[in-house]
Formats: C-alpha cells, sequence, structure tokens
C-alpha cells in the first residue's frame, strides 16, 4: 500500500462513528495475562508440574500480579486460554474443569483471583469442539454462559474452531452474545469471528463490533519476529476496514504479547509493545510472570506506553508512511495530541536516522504554532519546543522502534515567539 493511499485515513476513523456492543465493557482495551502462547495445551502435570495448565498456575500468576506491580500498572485479567475443562460435561449438561487439574473447581479459582482485586478470564468455542479437542459450545450456548456467570467470571475468550458451517459462525457469536448479557453480569466478550470469516469473505464489522468487546482478525502470534510484523503488515493493509470500527468499547485484537519469552530482541520487543500501543490493541501478556526479565517488565509496565494505549479518545492508530525500510505510524490521542511511531525494517547494518518533518508527518500540522515533542522509546526524553518547520532527527536500530508524543501548544494574542 503506497504513502498516497494511507497518509488520510485518519479521516475515515474520524468521520464514521461506530456502534459498539453496549454492555459497558472494555471502555480502554482490555489488559491482562493469557496462558495460551507460553503454556500451549501442557497437560502433563507428571512431567511439568511447573508449566502445565492447572489451578495453581493461574493463581501463581495472580499473586505476583499483586506482588510484582501488574495489578497497579492496569493489568488485570488472568485469563484461562483452552484445555481447561473435562472431555465430559456433567450430567446436566455443563462444562466442568478437568477434576485433577482443576480440583477445587473454577469459581473457587475466580474467588482466589477476586480476593486479589483481580479478574478472571476463561475460554470456550462457538462450534462442536474447542481448536484442542474439547467440549465447544454449540448448542449449549446458554448453558454455558450461565455456568460461566455462576463461578464469577470476568471475560469469555470464545474461538472459532469446529463449526460445522461457516455461514453460522456470525449467528453462533450473536447468540453467545445474547446469552451472555442475559445472565446478567459484566462478562467481556473476546470473539475469533472475522478471523474464521475472513477466509471465506469479509467479515461485517458492524456486526462484530455489536457483538463483541473486541476480536481477532489473524492468525495467532508466535514467539517469532516474522510474526509480530505478518500481523503488523496484514493490519496496515487492511486499515481501512480496521481503523473505523474501532473504538471504546471495541476494539481489534492483535492477539498476545509475547515480551520476556525467547524470541525477540530487546528492540523488537519495544516494537511490540510500542505498536500495540499505537494500534489501542488489548495487552494480554503471554509470558512467566514468575520468572521475567528486568528490562521486558520494565517495559511491559512502562506507564507512558500503557497511557497511550489506554487514551480516553479510543482511536486506533495506523500506518501513514512506508518508504525506504522505514514506517511510520500515528495514532491520535485526546486532547488533540498526536503519537508517532517510526519502525526501522531493516533488518542489516546499524541504526539509521529518520527526519520527522511536515515532509514526512502531514499530521505534523499540530506544530503550528508550536509543540512539546517527548521521546517515550526506545528512552524517555524530553526533545523540547518545536514548530511547524521543525525537522526532528531520530535514531532507529533494526527492527526497532522509536515512540514519540506530540503535543500542541495553544497560541495566546499576547505570544511574541
Amino acid at each position: 500500500m503506497g504513502v498516497s493511499n494511507t497518509v488520510f485515513i485518519g479521516l475515515v476513523s474520524l468521520l464514521v462513528p461506530a456502534s459498539s456492543l453496549d454492555n459497558g465493557l472494555a471502555l480502554t482495551p482490555t489488559m491482562g495475562w493469557l496462558h495460551w502462547e507460553r503454556f500451549m495445551c501442557n497437560i502433563d502435570c507428571d512431567a511439568d508440574l511447573q508449566n502445565c495448565i492447572r489451578e495453581e498456575l493461574f493463581m501463581e500468576m495472580a499473586d505476583v500480579m499483586v506482588k510484582d506491580g501488574w495489578k497497579e500498572a492496569g493489568y488485570e485479567f488472568v485469563c484461562i486460554d483452552d484445555c481447561w475443562p473435562s472431555h465430559e460435561r456433567d450430567a446436566q449438561g455443563r462444562l466442568q474443569a478437568d477434576p485433577k487439574r482443576f480440583p477445587s473447581g473454577i469459581k473457587k479459582l475466580a474467588d482466589y483471583v477476586h480476593a486479589k482485586g483481580l479478574k478472571l478470564g476463561i475460554y470456550a468455542d462457538v462450534g462442536t469442539n474447542t481448536c484442542a479437542g474439547y467440549p465447544g459450545s454449540l448448542g449449549y450456548y446458554d448453558i454455558d454462559a450461565k455456568t460461566f456467570a455462576d463461578w464469577g467470571v470476568d471475560l469469555l475468550k470464545f474461538d472459532g474452531c469446529f463449526m460445522p458451517d461457516w455461514h453460522q459462525l456470525g449467528e453462533g457469536y450473536m447468540n453467545m452474545s445474547r446469552a451472555l448479557n442475559q445472565t446478567g453480569r459484566s462478562i467481556v466478550y473476546s470473539c475469533e469471528w472475522p478471523l474464521y470469516e475472513w477466509q471465506h469473505k469479509q467479515p461485517d464489522y458492524e456486526a462484530i463490533r455489536k457483538t463483541c468487546n473486541h476480536w481477532r482478525n489473524y492468525g495467532d502470534v508466535y514467539d517469532q519476529w516474522t510474526s509480530v510484523t505478518s500481523i503488523l503488515d496484514w493490519t496496515a493493509d487492511h486499515q481501512k476496514i480496521l481503523v473505523p470500527v474501532a473504538g471504546p468499547g471495541g476494539w481489534n485484537d492483535p492477539d498476545m504479547l509475547i515480551i520476556g519469552n525467547f524470541g525477540l530482541s530487546h528492540d523488537q520487543q519495544q516494537t511490540q509493545m510500542a505498536m500495540w500501543a499505537i494500534m489501542a490493541a488489548p495487552l494480554l501478556m503471554s509470558n512467566d510472570l514468575r520468572n521475567i526479565c528486568p528490562k521486558a517488565k520494565e517495559l511491559l509496565q512502562n506507564k507512558h506506553i500503557i497511557a497511550i494505549n489506554q487514551d480516553s479518545l479510543g482511536k486506533q492508530g495506523y500506518r501513514t508512511l512506508k518508504a525506504d525500510s522505514f514506517e511510520v505510524w500515528e495514532r491520535p490521542l485526546s486532547g488533540n495530541r498526536l503519537v508517532v511511531a517510526v519502525m526501522n525494517r531493516q533488518e542489516i547494518g546499524g541504526p539509521r536516522r529518520f527526519t520527522i518533518s511536515v515532509a514526512t508527518l502531514p499530521s505534523w500540522q499540530l506544530c503550528d504554532p508550536k509543540c512539546n515533542v517527548t521521546q517515550i522509546l526506545p528512552v524517555y526524553q524530553e526533545m523540547g519546543v518545536q514548530n511547524l518547520l521543525s525537522k526532528v532527527m531520530v535514531q532507529v536500530n533494526p527492527t526497532g522502534t522509536t515512540l514519540l508524543t506530540v503535543n500542541p501548544i495553544k497560541s495566546y494574542p499576547h505570544d511574541t515567539l
């Protein structure tokens, strides 16, 4: 997608009002921890007690989230993904937790998490089975919604595997949305409806936004740089569709943060954090918070980046420039502010210079007459007062990102500068 196609897409997002799921939830992107990318479907507790999917894993994460500042930073959900249930429903047709790995049951786990001041998320599937082969919710939407509400669940991740007829996907997701709302409990609804529909047709995002609090569009994130870049490329290529539908109560979900794992360099971890903030994405970490390096922890808890992600205006950012192995993304913020990300897509050589000016960033018009520029990444640095004719040079490492905020300074009649 060329520059000329992308520069003014921000106007579209400002002109198209998005009507959201009216459950009063996810007015800013959801923040928390989700087990899947790091712990997957590890159910061998005999061989790997520390890392298998069992109630203690989620209790330990809840403990750490309170003790090590994650809750204070804004991360509030502890989310169970696939592989938690028994392979059989109970005599009343209800889902039940695996008795060996979750002997206390989900309600007790929810009580434990709630006592920490946190919230519990759980996983189910719109089809006949979950992706890992556990019982799906097709034919049981009302029963499962009521079960989750009775247990005290606060978020449902609803996957899209094993739907016998893809034409029924939308109906299934809408039925579960209605069933959740009818329970009377506040349950954030995380969908995968568009992910499973894109392979057949362009999804109806207006309907999706009225049904879900956030929705996955693209395949699972892996612990590798090419996975992160493929998500960013797909998002930029479809931004004219995606950006207008995001806003308070409904968000595009590019999948989990893999910061603190094995596959990304520190520059690449900074890029993921910066770009997920630009995209107004849910910040759902999938890592081992019991054993995370200080630099990854500092990045994930960076209050300036979290404030960008959680900005009350709720506008998703977008790519405005792609040239010379650089990409520029921007996101409008409340108070007529702007956040800008300059990403170096070159994977060879050393740091490269990029000049931000009205020529490379049309939104630099904000700096007429003056603006205050602050660098957030790679390190926090006040870059001072700039004006419309200023040229701000940044140096960006290969696969790294420089993140800046631009705050216009109002002009008053008595100003002489």
